[in-house]
């Protein structure tokens, strides 16, 4: 994969994982962890901060497939019509809507990697999205093997499995069977491309401690090399 940059005292995780299985709460779990240690934390948005297109897919899925928009909660379920379509037409739109977001994506770390922030944290990747394709299909498998070669790898990869009625019941926005397909994906995208830490469905408790325990390999290099660096200054 794409080396990363200089600036290699930065720390990069990504959050992965259907709509509901709790990455938000994660990430800003492990954000407050990080920011008590005084460490720097920038947070990478993949739709506010990568995604190219943004109005015309938002659109798309409105007007053409006449879903609903914003974020369905519990009290306000919603349902979208966009990444849970599934056609021809729309396979080849997501191949080069992906590659433009894979380009974007590798622009936006690398800036993010030199900012002189000890962590950077992906709220969803490019997983997020090869997920969304039919893995099944051998020529999916090349491009999403192709596309990851483009961006950056994390230090740690957290894919946030979750049971899609949980996730449905926190938040409402997709049908519970495309919840059940798109979580499969995710599975195989993980057996397919490696390397990513895959948190079992389990309480949002018990999801923290996986997530910290992993967490800590990095936070114990990040603490000695902040020590040798102020070593270094002083």
């Amino acid at each position: 994969m794409y080396a990363n940059p200089e600036n290699r005292r930065c720390k990069f995780v990504s959050f992965s994982g259907i709509d509901g299985a709790g990455k938000s709460t994660q990430i800003e779990t492990l954000r407050a962890r990080l920011q008590e240690a005084d460490h720097t934390v920038r947070l990478i948005t993949f739709w506010d901060d990568v995604a190219r297109f943004t109005r015309i897919r938002e659109q798309a899925g409105h007007t053409l497939f006449q879903g609903d928009t914003g974020v369905g909660t519990p009290a306000a379920p919603i349902d979208r019509r966009d990444k849970n379509v599934r056609s021809r037409l729309m396979t080849v739109l997501r191949l080069f809507l992906y590659f433009a977001d894979a380009i974007s994506l590798r622009v936006v770390l690398q800036k993010a990697l030199r900012s002189g922030a000890d962590f950077v944290i992906c709220d969803r990747y490019i997983y997020d999205e090869l997920a969304n394709l039919t893995l099944a299909n051998p020529a999916a498998r090349v491009y999403a093997r192709l596309i990851v070669k483009l961006v950056p790898k994390p230090n740690i990869s957290y894919l946030l499995d979750a049971d899609p009625i949980h996730a449905r019941a926190r938040k409402p926005e997709y049908p519970l069977d495309f919840l059940h397909i798109n979580r499969a994906s995710y599975l195989a995208l993980s057996d397919l491309l490696g390397g990513m830490t895959v948190i079992a469905p389990m309480s949002i408790q018990n999801v923290e401690r996986e997530v910290q325990k992993h967490a800590l390999k990095e936070l114990s290099f990040a603490f000695t090399q902040k020590e040798n660096d102020e070593s270094i200054a002083g």
